[in-house]
């Protein structure tokens, strides 16, 4: 996983934590599923990532 990807998907992740933990102080819903969406969308990207790396390293 290139450091780039990295840093991507902890920024989103990051956003979208920031983002859920405003909405539950601001009893917003919206941007608790937004929120939510974006590190579900983070998550996602590092398992695509981690997948790719471990099918690089068996070809190796």
């Amino acid at each position: 996983m290139g450091i780039d990807d990295k840093a991507k998907a902890a920024a989103k992740d990051a956003e979208g934590k920031v983002q859920e933990a405003a909405g539950k102080v601001t009893d917003n819903k919206e941007a608790q599923v937004k929120g939510k969406g974006k590190q579900a969308e983070a998550s996602a990207t590092n398992a695509k990532e981690d997948m790719k790396d471990s099918a690089k390293k068996a070809i190796d």
